[in-house]
């Protein structure tokens, strides 16, 4: 179950529990409405979680290192298509 279908859940059960009045034998539907809410709340919190862990940042191959005795200057100039 991706995002979409949890904020459905979550969209449904919140349309079940607040606005829906209906009475059905055996089945109370602020009960049912709670529950998808809840699986929702749990679905988003399990797809961000696996969301946040498949992104990974690869650190750079080779550090960047400034010469001190260059100093980085730019003028706009000084690259070769102002000369």
């Amino acid at each position: 179950m991706g995002l979409g279908g949890c904020i459905i859940l979550i969209a449904v059960g919140a349309i079940l529990t607040f606005a829906t009045d209906w009475d059905m034998q055996g089945v109370n539907l602020d009960l049912v409405g709670i529950i998808f809410m809840i699986v929702g709340l749990i679905g988003v919190a399990t797809f961000s979680s696996i969301a946040r862990r498949r992104r990974v940042v690869v650190p750079p191959a080779t550090p960047v290192v400034e010469d001190p005795a260059r100093p980085h200057t730019r003028d706009g100039y000084s690259d070769g298509y102002g000369v």
